[in-house]
């Protein structure tokens, strides 16, 4: 198979996909870009809920993002909290009908239909080649993987089992290592 006809399914694919999610949006009034930004605040950690980070993962400027997260906070889905240690640093959180909004969407039904009708083999595999496809594509580019943080060179964990993350010395949760880090460097073994 060919470049274009990668690019031919992938397209396609996202295209039906994104039209989905944009059904889910509209209904709750909100346009693709800011069910977008609350779809990634749901999944990013503590150090990656910023402006900045919604900015860089979604590739848009910072006044668009600005906008955009307004909306977002005048509507009722997400809150502006202050750093405690930086008061420059603004963190921004979902709210309970923020969270709702995104679970509601996100992953549409059409995509939970089609991955339902494949075998587990067959998921596991198109999980591992997107992986890497994505992986290929962010290193091409210089982009930031914003890859969860197990999957990170600076995740430790110590020999009690307690996690730590090696860039900023804090401690981190179970949950903490699931949640995707604009900080985020692949290991060796996930390049």
């Amino acid at each position: 198979m060919n470049t274009e006809s990668i690019y031919d399914y992938l397209e396609r694919i996202a295209n039906l996909i994104r039209t989905d999610v944009r059904k889910t949006g509209v209904a709750k009034g909100l346009q693709p870009v800011q069910l977008e930004a609350l779809h990634y605040l749901s999944r990013c950690n503590r150090y990656s809920n910023t402006p900045v980070a919604v900015a860089d993962y979604l590739g848009l400027t910072k006044g668009t993002v600005s906008q955009t997260l307004g909306v977002l906070e005048s509507s009722g889905f997400i809150e502006k909290q202050a750093d405690l240690n930086d008061r420059r640093v603004v963190h921004l959180n979902l709210t309970v009908d923020g969270a709702r909004v995104v679970s509601d969407a996100i992953p549409p039904n059409i995509l939970k239909s089609a991955v339902e009708g494949l075998s587990e083999t067959s998921r596991n595999e198109i999980t591992a080649t997107l992986n890497q496809v994505l992986r290929e594509l962010q290193t091409a580019n210089k982009l930031k993987t914003f890859g969860s943080c197990k999957t990170c060179r600076y995740h430790l964990t110590q020999e009690d089992g307690r996690r730590r993350c090696g860039l900023t010395m804090e401690w981190l949760t179970e949950a903490d290592a699931e949640k995707i880090c604009r900080e985020h460097q692949p290991t060796a073994e996930s390049v």
